[in-house]
Protein backbone atom coordinates (compact mmCIF):
# COMPACT_ATOMS: atom_id res chain seq x y z
CA UNK A 1 0.00 0.00 0.00
CA UNK A 2 1.48 3.32 -1.14
CA UNK A 3 0.34 6.91 -0.91
CA UNK A 4 1.96 7.86 -4.23
CA UNK A 5 3.23 5.77 -7.14
CA UNK A 6 5.21 7.38 -9.93
CA UNK A 7 5.16 5.68 -13.31
CA UNK A 8 8.39 6.32 -15.23
CA UNK A 9 12.04 6.29 -14.15
CA UNK A 10 13.34 9.11 -16.30
CA UNK A 11 14.71 12.41 -15.02
CA UNK A 12 11.26 14.02 -14.65
CA UNK A 13 9.87 11.07 -12.68
CA UNK A 14 12.88 10.99 -10.37
CA UNK A 15 12.92 14.76 -9.84
CA UNK A 16 9.20 14.70 -9.00
CA UNK A 17 9.67 11.80 -6.58
CA UNK A 18 12.57 13.59 -4.92
CA UNK A 19 10.64 16.84 -4.49
CA UNK A 20 7.61 15.10 -2.93
CA UNK A 21 9.78 13.02 -0.60
CA UNK A 22 11.90 15.97 0.50
CA UNK A 23 8.77 17.99 1.29
CA UNK A 24 7.06 15.19 3.20
CA UNK A 25 9.30 12.19 4.04
CA UNK A 26 6.35 10.42 5.69
CA UNK A 27 4.60 9.88 2.34
CA UNK A 28 5.08 6.24 1.34
CA UNK A 29 6.25 6.33 -2.27
CA UNK A 30 7.58 4.13 -5.04
CA UNK A 31 8.69 4.52 -8.65
CA UNK A 32 7.78 1.94 -11.28
CA UNK A 33 10.11 1.66 -14.28
CA UNK A 34 9.66 -0.95 -16.98
CA UNK A 35 13.34 -1.11 -17.96
CA UNK A 36 16.16 -2.63 -15.92
CA UNK A 37 17.81 0.76 -15.41
CA UNK A 38 16.76 4.36 -14.87
CA UNK A 39 16.97 7.06 -17.55
CA UNK A 40 16.77 4.42 -20.29
CA UNK A 41 14.89 6.43 -22.90
CA UNK A 42 14.57 10.20 -23.49
CA UNK A 43 16.82 11.08 -20.55
CA UNK A 44 19.58 8.73 -21.63
CA UNK A 45 19.41 9.56 -25.33
CA UNK A 46 19.43 13.36 -25.33
CA UNK A 47 22.36 15.61 -26.24
CA UNK A 48 23.24 16.55 -22.65
CA UNK A 49 22.68 20.29 -23.08
CA UNK A 50 21.80 22.56 -20.17
CA UNK A 51 19.30 24.90 -21.83
CA UNK A 52 19.20 28.56 -20.88
CA UNK A 53 15.54 29.27 -21.74
CA UNK A 54 16.36 31.71 -24.53
CA UNK A 55 13.85 30.31 -27.06
CA UNK A 56 10.63 29.98 -25.08
CA UNK A 57 7.59 32.22 -25.12
CA UNK A 58 7.69 34.47 -22.03
CA UNK A 59 5.18 33.33 -19.42
CA UNK A 60 4.89 29.82 -20.86
CA UNK A 61 5.45 26.75 -18.68
CA UNK A 62 8.60 26.02 -20.65
CA UNK A 63 10.03 29.48 -20.00
CA UNK A 64 9.21 29.55 -16.28
CA UNK A 65 10.27 25.97 -15.57
CA UNK A 66 13.42 26.15 -17.68
CA UNK A 67 14.80 29.25 -15.94
CA UNK A 68 13.87 27.99 -12.48
CA UNK A 69 15.03 24.45 -13.28
CA UNK A 70 18.31 25.74 -14.69
CA UNK A 71 19.16 27.56 -11.45
CA UNK A 72 18.13 24.58 -9.32
CA UNK A 73 20.09 22.16 -11.50
CA UNK A 74 23.32 24.13 -11.20
CA UNK A 75 22.92 24.42 -7.41
CA UNK A 76 22.20 20.68 -7.17
CA UNK A 77 25.26 19.80 -9.24
CA UNK A 78 27.49 22.06 -7.14
CA UNK A 79 26.15 20.50 -3.95
CA UNK A 80 26.43 16.91 -5.19
CA UNK A 81 29.69 17.43 -7.13
CA UNK A 82 28.23 16.40 -10.48
CA UNK A 83 30.44 17.64 -13.37
CA UNK A 84 28.99 20.24 -15.71
CA UNK A 85 30.34 23.09 -17.80
CA UNK A 86 28.77 26.39 -18.82
CA UNK A 87 30.55 26.65 -22.15
CA UNK A 88 28.08 28.92 -23.96
CA UNK A 89 26.64 28.58 -27.45
CA UNK A 90 26.06 30.59 -30.59
CA UNK A 91 22.76 30.75 -32.50
CA UNK A 92 23.70 31.45 -36.10
CA UNK A 93 21.79 33.11 -38.95
CA UNK A 94 23.12 31.99 -42.33
CA UNK A 95 20.51 33.86 -44.40
CA UNK A 96 19.07 37.41 -44.08
CA UNK A 97 15.60 35.85 -44.02
CA UNK A 98 16.48 34.47 -40.56
CA UNK A 99 17.24 37.88 -39.05
CA UNK A 100 13.67 38.58 -37.80
CA UNK A 101 13.53 35.16 -36.07
CA UNK A 102 16.95 35.84 -34.52
CA UNK A 103 15.66 39.18 -33.19
CA UNK A 104 12.64 37.40 -31.70
CA UNK A 105 14.92 34.94 -29.89
CA UNK A 106 16.97 37.81 -28.46
CA UNK A 107 13.85 39.60 -27.26
CA UNK A 108 12.45 36.43 -25.69
CA UNK A 109 15.73 35.76 -23.93
CA UNK A 110 15.74 39.24 -22.42
CA UNK A 111 12.10 38.94 -21.32
CA UNK A 112 12.93 35.59 -19.72
CA UNK A 113 15.56 37.30 -17.60
CA UNK A 114 18.76 36.16 -19.31
CA UNK A 115 21.55 38.60 -18.71
CA UNK A 116 24.65 39.02 -20.89
CA UNK A 117 23.05 37.79 -24.12
CA UNK A 118 25.00 39.36 -26.94
CA UNK A 119 24.19 40.14 -30.56
CA UNK A 120 27.32 39.28 -32.51
CA UNK A 121 28.50 40.28 -35.96
CA UNK A 122 29.99 37.96 -38.55
CA UNK A 123 33.48 38.86 -37.36
CA UNK A 124 32.63 38.30 -33.69
CA UNK A 125 31.03 34.98 -34.61
CA UNK A 126 34.32 33.91 -36.20
CA UNK A 127 36.20 34.82 -33.04
CA UNK A 128 33.99 32.50 -30.97
CA UNK A 129 33.69 29.68 -33.54
CA UNK A 130 36.36 30.21 -36.22
CA UNK A 131 34.99 27.62 -38.65
CA UNK A 132 31.32 28.58 -38.55
CA UNK A 133 29.46 30.09 -41.50
CA UNK A 134 27.10 32.89 -40.47
CA UNK A 135 26.09 36.48 -41.15
CA UNK A 136 25.36 37.28 -37.53
CA UNK A 137 24.22 35.54 -34.38
CA UNK A 138 23.51 35.53 -30.67
CA UNK A 139 25.97 34.43 -28.02
CA UNK A 140 24.28 32.69 -25.07
CA UNK A 141 26.78 32.34 -22.19
CA UNK A 142 24.39 30.44 -19.90
CA UNK A 143 24.18 27.29 -22.05
CA UNK A 144 26.10 24.29 -20.76
CA UNK A 145 26.74 20.56 -21.03
CA UNK A 146 26.16 17.73 -18.56
CA UNK A 147 25.44 13.99 -18.26
CA UNK A 148 21.75 13.71 -17.37
CA UNK A 149 21.98 10.00 -16.56
CA UNK A 150 24.36 10.88 -13.72
CA UNK A 151 21.93 13.53 -12.52
CA UNK A 152 19.02 11.07 -12.59
CA UNK A 153 20.95 8.44 -10.65
CA UNK A 154 21.83 11.02 -8.00
CA UNK A 155 18.14 12.00 -7.69
CA UNK A 156 17.42 8.28 -7.20
CA UNK A 157 20.11 7.90 -4.55
CA UNK A 158 18.70 10.76 -2.48
CA UNK A 159 15.10 9.60 -3.00
CA UNK A 160 16.00 6.17 -1.63
CA UNK A 161 17.88 7.79 1.26
CA UNK A 162 14.57 9.41 2.25
CA UNK A 163 12.88 5.99 2.20
CA UNK A 164 11.57 5.94 -1.35
CA UNK A 165 11.44 2.65 -3.25
CA UNK A 166 12.25 1.94 -6.90
CA UNK A 167 10.95 -1.11 -8.75
CA UNK A 168 12.80 -1.76 -12.02
CA UNK A 169 11.51 -4.21 -14.61
CA UNK A 170 7.88 -3.36 -13.79
CA UNK A 171 5.88 -2.38 -16.86
CA UNK A 172 2.44 -0.97 -16.05
CA UNK A 173 -0.25 -3.00 -17.83
CA UNK A 174 -3.42 -1.66 -16.23
CA UNK A 175 -4.71 0.73 -13.57
CA UNK A 176 -8.00 -0.07 -11.86
CA UNK A 177 -10.05 2.00 -9.42
CA UNK A 178 -11.71 0.35 -6.43
CA UNK A 179 -15.25 1.74 -6.24
CA UNK A 180 -15.55 1.04 -2.51
CA UNK A 181 -12.50 2.87 -1.18
CA UNK A 182 -11.36 4.94 -4.18
CA UNK A 183 -7.88 3.41 -4.16
CA UNK A 184 -6.02 2.50 -7.35
CA UNK A 185 -4.56 -0.90 -8.18
CA UNK A 186 -1.60 -0.63 -10.53
CA UNK A 187 -0.95 -3.92 -12.31
CA UNK A 188 2.51 -4.57 -13.77
CA UNK A 189 4.04 -7.53 -15.55
CA UNK A 190 5.47 -8.66 -12.18
CA UNK A 191 3.07 -7.70 -9.40
CA UNK A 192 0.27 -5.37 -8.28
CA UNK A 193 0.50 -2.21 -6.20
CA UNK A 194 -2.22 -0.36 -4.28
CA UNK A 195 -1.99 3.43 -4.05
CA UNK A 196 -3.95 6.59 -3.35
CA UNK A 197 -2.39 8.58 -6.17
CA UNK A 198 -0.51 7.96 -9.40
CA UNK A 199 1.88 10.44 -11.02
CA UNK A 200 2.36 9.68 -14.70
CA UNK A 201 5.86 10.57 -15.94
CA UNK A 202 6.02 7.87 -18.60
CA UNK A 203 7.22 10.00 -21.51
CA UNK A 204 6.66 8.12 -24.75
CA UNK A 205 3.71 6.27 -23.21
CA UNK A 206 2.21 9.14 -21.20
CA UNK A 207 -0.99 9.21 -23.25
CA UNK A 208 -1.57 5.49 -22.76
CA UNK A 209 -1.00 5.63 -18.98
CA UNK A 210 -3.28 8.70 -18.80
CA UNK A 211 -6.05 6.78 -20.53
CA UNK A 212 -5.71 3.94 -18.01
CA UNK A 213 -6.52 6.46 -15.29
CA UNK A 214 -9.56 7.83 -17.07
CA UNK A 215 -8.07 11.16 -18.11
CA UNK A 216 -9.67 12.81 -21.14
CA UNK A 217 -6.81 12.38 -23.57
CA UNK A 218 -7.37 14.50 -26.66
CA UNK A 219 -3.81 14.27 -27.89
CA UNK A 220 -1.53 11.53 -29.14
CA UNK A 221 2.15 11.03 -28.40
CA UNK A 222 3.88 10.98 -31.78
CA UNK A 223 7.44 9.65 -31.64
CA UNK A 224 10.06 11.59 -33.60
CA UNK A 225 13.49 10.02 -33.92
CA UNK A 226 16.52 12.28 -33.89
CA UNK A 227 19.65 10.75 -35.40
CA UNK A 228 23.18 11.98 -34.71
CA UNK A 229 26.55 11.67 -36.31
CA UNK A 230 29.81 12.23 -34.47
CA UNK A 231 32.85 14.09 -35.77
CA UNK A 232 35.98 12.06 -36.28
CA UNK A 233 38.56 12.80 -33.64
CA UNK A 234 40.85 14.69 -35.99
CA UNK A 235 38.00 17.04 -36.99
CA UNK A 236 36.70 17.81 -33.51
CA UNK A 237 38.93 20.88 -33.53
CA UNK A 238 36.42 22.53 -35.89
CA UNK A 239 33.89 22.98 -33.07
CA UNK A 240 34.80 24.76 -29.85
CA UNK A 241 31.49 24.43 -27.99
CA UNK A 242 27.86 24.55 -29.21
CA UNK A 243 26.66 25.85 -32.58
CA UNK A 244 22.91 26.10 -33.33
CA UNK A 245 20.95 27.34 -36.33
CA UNK A 246 17.99 29.69 -36.12
CA UNK A 247 15.10 27.24 -35.59
CA UNK A 248 12.05 27.05 -37.83
CA UNK A 249 9.29 28.70 -35.75
CA UNK A 250 6.71 26.29 -37.23
CA UNK A 251 8.31 23.30 -35.51
CA UNK A 252 9.19 22.47 -31.89
CA UNK A 253 12.65 21.28 -33.00
CA UNK A 254 15.92 23.22 -32.96
CA UNK A 255 17.43 21.95 -36.21
CA UNK A 256 20.74 20.17 -36.80
CA UNK A 257 23.51 21.57 -34.64
CA UNK A 258 26.97 20.83 -33.22
CA UNK A 259 27.31 19.90 -29.55
CA UNK A 260 30.44 19.30 -27.51
CA UNK A 261 29.75 16.50 -25.02
CA UNK A 262 30.68 16.54 -21.33
CA UNK A 263 32.39 13.14 -21.67
CA UNK A 264 34.25 14.08 -24.85
CA UNK A 265 33.49 14.18 -28.54
CA UNK A 266 31.30 16.32 -30.81
CA UNK A 267 27.78 15.35 -31.88
CA UNK A 268 26.24 16.64 -35.11
CA UNK A 269 22.47 16.53 -35.53
CA UNK A 270 19.74 15.60 -34.92
CA UNK A 271 17.28 15.40 -37.73
CA UNK A 272 13.60 14.81 -36.85
CA UNK A 273 11.86 11.89 -38.54
CA UNK A 274 8.72 9.98 -37.66
CA UNK A 275 9.68 6.87 -35.70
CA UNK A 276 7.80 3.72 -36.70
CA UNK A 277 7.80 2.58 -33.08
CA UNK A 278 7.52 4.60 -29.87
CA UNK A 279 10.95 3.41 -28.84
CA UNK A 280 12.23 3.13 -32.40
CA UNK A 281 15.87 4.18 -32.15
CA UNK A 282 16.72 2.61 -35.51
CA UNK A 283 15.08 2.89 -38.93
CA UNK A 284 14.50 -0.86 -38.78
CA UNK A 285 12.52 -0.66 -35.51
CA UNK A 286 8.87 -1.02 -36.55
CA UNK A 287 5.76 -1.69 -34.48
CA UNK A 288 2.81 -1.90 -36.86
CA UNK A 289 0.21 -1.33 -34.14
CA UNK A 290 1.92 1.80 -32.83
CA UNK A 291 2.61 3.10 -36.34
CA UNK A 292 -1.02 2.49 -37.26
CA UNK A 293 -2.18 4.51 -34.24
CA UNK A 294 0.02 7.42 -35.30
CA UNK A 295 -1.07 7.37 -38.94
CA UNK A 296 -4.75 7.10 -37.98
CA UNK A 297 -4.64 10.07 -35.60
CA UNK A 298 -6.46 13.05 -37.22
CA UNK A 299 -3.96 15.52 -35.77
CA UNK A 300 -0.99 13.73 -37.31
CA UNK A 301 -2.75 13.52 -40.66
CA UNK A 302 -3.16 17.31 -40.60
CA UNK A 303 0.50 17.82 -39.65
CA UNK A 304 1.59 15.47 -42.44
CA UNK A 305 -0.56 17.16 -45.08
CA UNK A 306 0.66 20.62 -44.09
CA UNK A 307 4.38 19.86 -43.68
CA UNK A 308 4.93 16.88 -45.97
CA UNK A 309 7.78 18.60 -47.85
CA UNK A 310 9.67 19.28 -44.62
CA UNK A 311 8.97 15.74 -43.42
CA UNK A 312 10.19 14.25 -46.67
CA UNK A 313 13.40 16.30 -46.44
CA UNK A 314 14.04 15.03 -42.89
CA UNK A 315 13.39 11.45 -43.98
CA UNK A 316 15.69 11.85 -46.98
CA UNK A 317 18.48 13.06 -44.66
CA UNK A 318 17.89 9.98 -42.52
CA UNK A 319 18.72 7.72 -45.45
CA UNK A 320 21.30 9.94 -47.18
CA UNK A 321 24.54 10.79 -45.41
CA UNK A 322 25.30 13.24 -48.21
CA UNK A 323 22.05 15.13 -47.57
CA UNK A 324 22.72 15.15 -43.81
CA UNK A 325 26.22 16.51 -44.49
CA UNK A 326 24.78 19.24 -46.72
CA UNK A 327 22.48 20.36 -43.89
CA UNK A 328 25.47 20.60 -41.54
CA UNK A 329 27.49 22.51 -44.15
CA UNK A 330 25.08 25.44 -43.84
CA UNK A 331 26.67 26.04 -40.46
CA UNK A 332 30.13 24.67 -41.22
CA UNK A 333 31.16 24.47 -44.89
CA UNK A 334 34.41 22.60 -44.10
CA UNK A 335 32.56 19.49 -42.91
CA UNK A 336 32.69 16.61 -45.37
CA UNK A 337 30.87 13.31 -45.48
CA UNK A 338 34.07 11.52 -44.50
CA UNK A 339 34.33 13.59 -41.31
CA UNK A 340 31.18 11.98 -39.90
CA UNK A 341 30.78 8.61 -38.20
CA UNK A 342 27.45 7.17 -37.02
CA UNK A 343 26.38 8.36 -33.59
CA UNK A 344 23.39 7.56 -31.44
CA UNK A 345 19.71 8.41 -31.72
CA UNK A 346 16.96 9.58 -29.44
CA UNK A 347 13.18 9.51 -29.69
CA UNK A 348 11.22 12.60 -28.67
CA UNK A 349 7.75 12.13 -27.19
CA UNK A 350 5.85 14.90 -28.99
CA UNK A 351 2.21 15.47 -28.08
CA UNK A 352 0.01 16.22 -31.10
CA UNK A 353 -3.52 17.48 -30.59
CA UNK A 354 -6.56 16.49 -32.64
CA UNK A 355 -6.44 19.67 -34.71
CA UNK A 356 -2.90 19.10 -35.95
CA UNK A 357 -1.04 21.17 -33.41
CA UNK A 358 2.35 19.93 -32.24
CA UNK A 359 2.00 20.99 -28.60
CA UNK A 360 5.02 23.14 -27.90
CA UNK A 361 4.58 23.82 -24.17
CA UNK A 362 4.75 21.49 -21.20
CA UNK A 363 1.32 19.99 -20.51
CA UNK A 364 0.23 18.74 -17.07
CA UNK A 365 -3.26 17.58 -16.10
CA UNK A 366 -4.74 16.38 -12.81
CA UNK A 367 -7.74 14.40 -11.59
CA UNK A 368 -9.03 12.90 -8.39
CA UNK A 369 -6.40 10.15 -8.23
CA UNK A 370 -3.69 11.30 -10.59
CA UNK A 371 -1.38 13.91 -12.03
CA UNK A 372 -0.34 13.37 -15.64
CA UNK A 373 2.79 14.91 -17.11
CA UNK A 374 1.36 14.74 -20.61
CA UNK A 375 3.97 16.59 -22.66
CA UNK A 376 7.52 17.16 -21.40
CA UNK A 377 9.99 17.30 -24.30
CA UNK A 378 13.15 19.42 -24.30
CA UNK A 379 14.02 21.34 -22.12
CA UNK A 380 12.47 18.92 -19.59
CA UNK A 381 15.85 17.58 -18.44
CA UNK A 382 17.12 21.08 -17.63
CA UNK A 383 13.73 21.89 -16.08
CA UNK A 384 13.35 18.63 -14.14
CA UNK A 385 13.60 20.00 -10.60
CA UNK A 386 11.20 22.82 -11.42
CA UNK A 387 8.73 20.43 -13.06
CA UNK A 388 9.13 18.34 -9.91
CA UNK A 389 8.13 21.39 -7.85
CA UNK A 390 5.10 22.01 -10.07
CA UNK A 391 3.86 18.43 -9.83
CA UNK A 392 4.72 17.99 -6.14
CA UNK A 393 2.53 21.00 -5.24
CA UNK A 394 -0.41 19.32 -6.97
CA UNK A 395 0.25 16.15 -4.96
CA UNK A 396 1.12 17.68 -1.58
CA UNK A 397 -2.11 19.71 -1.37
CA UNK A 398 -3.92 16.37 -1.01
CA UNK A 399 -2.09 15.45 2.22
Amino acid sequence: MYSVLIVGGGIVGLATALKIKQANPAIKMAILEKEDSLAAHQTGHNSGVIHSGVYYKPGSMKAKNCINGYNQLLSFCEQEEIPYELCGKVIVATDPKEFPALDTIMERGKQNGLADLKNISEGELKEIEPHVNGLKGIYVPQTGIIDYVSVTNKYAEIFKHFGGEIFLGNKVLDIKKNKNNGLLTVVTNNQSFTTRLVVNCSGLFSDKIAKMMGDKVDYKIVPFRGEYYKLKEEKQRLVKNLIYPVPDPAFPFLGVHFTRMINGGIEAGPNAVLAFKREGYKRTNINLAELGETLAWPGFQKVASKYWKTGFGEMYRSFSKAAFTKALQKLMPEITKDDLVPGGAGVRAQACDRNGGLIDDFLISEGENYVNVCNAPSPAATSSLSIGDTVSKLILKRF
